[in-house]
C-alpha cells in the first residue's frame, strides 16, 4: 500500500529540517568549496552522514528513505568531476553517472518504495498559454542581454574549452544541452519532488536551489555566477509547479542554455561570432 505523507508536515526548524539542511550543506562543500579547495572536499561527506543519521532517527521512515535516495545520488555525482570537459572519455563517464542518478531514484521509489513520488508530467492536449509563450520570449531577451556580460566580463568562459573544430563545437552544444535536460530531471523532478513531499514549497525550493547552484559552481558558473543561477533555480521550480509540464520547464532551460552555448563560443572567438552587444 502506498504510504501517504503530508508535504507540509515538517518545518525547517525540526530534526528532519536539520537533516535536509545538513545534506544541502554537504553539497556546498562537495561541489562548491571542494572545487576551489580540493583537500576540503572529503569533509563534505561528514554533514551528509550526519543528515542520514538524523533522518533515520526520526519517526518518519518515508522522509528517511527519500533523503537517503538524494544523498546516495549526490555521493555518486561527487565521485566524478563535473567540470566542463568535452573529451569522449569524460562524456561517457558523466553520461553513465548522471543517467544513473536519474534512473536509479525513479526505479527505487517506484518499485521498491511503491510510491509515485517521482513523475514527469507532460500535460497532454493543453497548449501553452500566452503567459507561457511570453515567458519564453522574456527568457531569450534577458539571457541575451545578461549572459554575455557575465561570461565576458568575469572571464568564467575560460572554464569551458575553446572549441575550434566543428566536432568540438557540436560536442559542446550537445553537452551543454544534455546537462540542461538532466538538471530538470534530477534537481526538479527528483530532488525537489522528494523534498516537496516533506516540506512546504519554498523550503523545498531553497534547499534544492542550494544543491543545484553548488553543482553549477563546479560545472563552471563561478565568480558572481550564483547571482544568476540562484534566481534561475528558484524560478524553475515555480514554473514546474505552476505549469505541471516538464516539456515546458525543459524548453525554458534549453533556450537559456542555447544562449549559454553561443556566449561561450563567442567569448572564445569574438571575431568569428560577433552577435552580442556591449561586450
Amino acid at each position: 500500500m502506498e504510504e501517504k505523507t503530508d508535504p507540509r508536515r515538517w518545518s525547517v526548524v525540526s530534526q528532519p529540517g536539520l537533516a535536509a539542511v545538513l545534506l544541502a550543506a554537504s553539497a556546498v562543500i562537495l561541489f562548491g568549496i571542494g572545487t576551489e579547495f580540493r583537500a576540503v572536499k572529503v569533509w563534505g561527506y561528514a554533514p551528509m552522514a550526519a543528515s542520514l543519521i538524523l533522518a533515520w532517527t526520526t519517526a518518519d521512515r518515508s522522509f528517511a528513505r527519500d533523503l537517503s535516495v538524494i544523498a546516495g545520488a549526490l555521493a555518486l555525482i561527487s565521485a566524478i568531476s563535473v567540470e566542463a570537459d568535452i573529451s569522449w572519455t569524460n562524456i561517457l563517464r558523466m553520461g553513465i553517472v548522471l543517467s544513473a542518478v536519474v534512473i536509479g531514484p525513479f526505479l527505487v521509489t517506484r518499485y521498491w518504495f511503491k510510491e509515485k513520488s517521482i513523475v514527469y508530467p507532460r500535460r497532454h492536449g493543453q497548449p501553452w498559454s500566452k503567459l507561457e509563450w511570453g515567458w519564453l520570449i522574456f527568457v531569450v531577451v534577458v539571457a541575451w542581454l545578461v549572459l554575455p556580460q557575465y561570461f565576458f566580463r568575469t572571464g568564467v568562459y575560460l572554464n569551458w574549452p575553446a572549441v575550434t573544430e566543428w566536432h568540438e563545437i557540436l560536442r559542446l552544444f550537445i553537452g551543454v544541452n544534455a546537462v540542461g535536460l538532466w538538471d530538470e530531471l534530477f534537481f526538479i523532478c527528483t530532488v525537489f519532488a522528494l523534498l516537496r513531499r516533506h516540506f512546504d514549497f519554498w523550503t523545498a525550493n531553497v534547499l534544492t536551489t542550494i544543491i543545484f547552484v553548488s553543482f553549477l559552481w563546479e560545472l563552471g558558473y563561478r565568480s558572481i555566477g550564483p547571482l544568476l543561477t540562484i534566481p534561475f533555480a528558484l524560478v524553475q521550480a515555480v514554473i514546474f509547479t505552476k505549469t505541471k509540464s516538464l516539456p515546458y520547464t525543459v524548453t525554458v532551460h534549453l533556450i537559456f542554455d542555447a544562449i549559454v552555448f553561443l556566449t561561450i563560443v563567442a567569448a572564445h572567438h569574438p571575431q568569428a561570432l560577433p552577435i552580442f552587444i556591449g561586450v
